[in-house]
């Protein structure tokens, strides 16, 4: 046999890859002398066949790298960056020199955080390649490396088929470890080698993938509504590497649920009404324009409200004298209190805290016979219960006096003479059914006006004062520098009543700047529609589309004007507790069983989302966590 390709001698290591040090040492090498006595060598038929299973262990060895090689891609690790490997820890692998302390690879599990595998195949090229110097076959550095394998041969070399335990510290062990943090992508599929021949077995590969696509591919947490970008562009997650930071940002987007297109209107009305209050009404038309084909006066809750707002700003962008003037006529006129009216009696959230207030001042007058009832704006269905709650008292002889205060200079006055007339017969109608006397009496006056005498006082009566949603159309001093509003309530502490009522909306369109003024009444508004929907139904009826016109104009008023013409200027109860403080009265605590006297009034199965709590001495009554209106008693 002629030396030389493909008859190498069997004593020459056979290479683990382009400058690797990994050569097997298949026997000892023969006596000089032999060698030069032999000049061409002979080989034996059992070293002919050794040679041959070496020959076929090479080619395995070489498709176990080809396969490491195409399944490795850059990806970067999501645990925090550590420097890779150094050109002097791979040479101090690959060219065998010995070390007193094992060799932790950063990123194993044995230290360190798992730095770039792009970099730390770079540093092994580097290493490898200031290594080949060192890959001579020089006996002192020729090692033996345990492969697993299922060779006879090898079997017979002393090679076990259980890996090497850390403790040894072999480079086989941190190449193998080095290859799980590598590996880790499955959108290539990757041909299952056979059991014999590999450094990694097909179970080992198959466990090390299952578990990072588990990891990788785990789906994340849909957001937050409050934390949902505002933009979703993020169909699916892609295929392609990426940082690994920036891939769970992303599978977090897409993963998430779509923005609803309710939050994202309301967020377009919310850029609509900034928009406004910055001066870039050209931006604001935009949003409107848009936001008019999702509203919908006849849709859901939603799409009315979108509606209600979106005619709200759009009448601050081009406003006009003539548009002024009739949206403060029909703001103050009898169709607008007729459907006011009706808005208190067909929604629970009004209808109950009339109610509360009427507990209040039935509590308050005991059983005296002689009751007097001052009312800054007469409302039907409270009054209406109050004579019923005055009948269940079983007093004989009593009588009602209602005297109802009108501000000559408030542009509400000038409904009254159209509406009151009717609210006074269905009341006395309805007293004389009960076996109560009835008398009633218009007083003309403004708040500096106001007086004992004016509104006809008499001894022994019980006087009791009800300012149930009537405060917020009396101008403060953002308005004017009189203040009619606290003059008011001085006013009214001066008569000295059994206790004053008051019901009003927990909503801040009086001082608030425009764009927390609308997020407000946005939410305010949205809540009464809803509330609108579960009591009567989706189905729109007459009363209920003439109390939704009437809320309609409300909102237009409040976020739609400034100044003088906004005439709807509600304040939340804190702002209502210091000006009753100021003015020098003190809370009365409505009755501890008032809550539930007000849910059995719902009915036997009150609608899900609607809440009563007596908190503070106060109730507050709202739908769906919002609280819409907050009744009190003060003295």
């Amino acid at each position: 046999m002629e030396p030389g390709a493909p008859w190498r001698d069997p004593r020459q290591g056979y290479g683990y890859g382009l400058g690797s040090a990994m050569q097997m040492q298949l026997q000892p090498q023969r006596s000089d002398a032999a060698a030069a006595a032999g000049g061409v060598l002979k080989r034996s038929l059992g070293e002919l066949e050794r040679w041959e299973h070496q020959q076929q262990h090479n080619q395995r060895i070489a498709m176990q790298q080809e396969l490491y090689l195409r399944a490795v891609r850059q990806r970067t690790a999501a645990a925090a960056a550590v420097s890779p490997l150094t050109s002097a820890h791979i040479a101090a692998v690959l060219g065998g020199g010995t070390t007193s302390q094992p060799l932790v690879l950063p990123g194993s599990s044995f230290g360190g955080g798992l730095a770039s595998p792009s970099s730390t195949l770079s540093s092994l090229t580097t290493a490898s390649r200031a290594a080949v110097p060192l890959m001579q076959p020089q006996p002192q550095l020729q090692r033996q490396v345990p492969l697993v394998t299922s060779s006879a041969q090898t079997q017979a070399l002393g090679v076990s088929r259980a890996p090497v335990p850390p403790a040894a510290s072999s480079e086989l062990f941190i190449l193998q470890e080095l290859e799980k943090q590598l590996l880790g992508d499955d959108d290539e599929p990757v041909a299952a080698m056979s059991g014999t021949g590999s450094a990694v077995t097909n179970s080992e590969w198959e466990e090390t993938i299952q578990q990072l696509n588990s990891i990788t591919a785990a789906p994340s947490p849909g957001l937050h509504p409050a934390a949902t970008p505002k933009n979703n562009n993020n169909a699916g997650m892609t295929g392609s590497p990426s940082n690994s930071s920036s891939s769970t940002a992303s599978s977090s987007a897409s993963c998430s649920p779509p923005a609803p297109v309710a939050a994202a209107s309301r967020q377009l009305l919310s850029e609509a009404a900034v928009a406004i209050a910055d001066g870039n009404l050209e931006t604001a038309a935009t949003h409107l324009a848009a936001l008019k084909r999702a509203g919908n006066q006849r849709g859901d809750a939603e799409q009315r409200l979108i509606a209600m707002m979106v005619a709200a700003l759009s009448s601050r962008i081009a406003p006009s004298a003539s548009a002024s003037t009739q949206h403060l006529a029909d703001l103050c006129g009898a169709e607008q209190r007729a459907g006011s009216q009706l808005l208190h009696d067909i929604s629970p959230c009004f209808r109950l805290a009339l109610h509360a207030a009427n507990v209040a001042i039935v509590d308050a007058v005991g059983d005296h016979r002689a009751i007097h009832v001052v009312d800054f704006d007469v409302s039907f269905p409270q009054h209406k219960g109050l004579i019923q709650y005055l009948a269940g008292r079983r007093v004989p002889g009593t009588s009602l006096k209602v005297t109802a205060v009108t501000d000559p200079t408030s542009p509400f006055t000038q409904s009254l003479p159209a509406t009151l007339p009717v609210v006074l017969g269905e009341l006395k109608k309805l007293a004389e059914r009960a076996g109560i006397e009835y008398r009633f009496q218009m007083v003309s006056c403004r708040a500096a006006e106001l007086d004992a005498s004016k509104l006809g006082c008499e001894p022994g009566e019980a006087l009791a004062v009800n300012l149930a949603f009537a405060l917020s159309h009396v101008p403060d001093e953002s308005v004017s520098p009189a203040n009619p509003r606290d003059e008011l309530l001085r006013r009214v502490r001066a008569l000295g009543p059994l206790v004053v009522a008051l019901v009003e909306q927990e909503l801040n369109t009086n001082t608030a700047p425009l764009a927390a003024r609308f997020s407000d009444a946005c939410a305010h508004y949205g809540a009464i529609l809803d509330s609108l929907d579960a009591t009567l139904g989706r189905e729109s009826t007459q009363d209920k589309a003439r109390a939704e016109a009437a809320l309609a104009k409300k909102a237009a008023n409040a976020v739609g004007r400034e100044g003088p013409d906004r005439l709807e200027r509600c304040e939340v109860f804190g702002k209502w507790r210091a000006r009753f403080g100021m003015a020098g009265f003190r809370p009365v605590v409505l009755g501890a069983g008032i809550a539930d006297q007000v849910a059995a009034r719902v009915g036997p199965s009150p609608p899900p989302g609607f809440t009563v709590k007596a908190e503070n001495g106060v109730l507050r009554l709202g739908w769906m966590g919002r609280v819409v209106t907050v009744a009190s008693a003060w003295r």
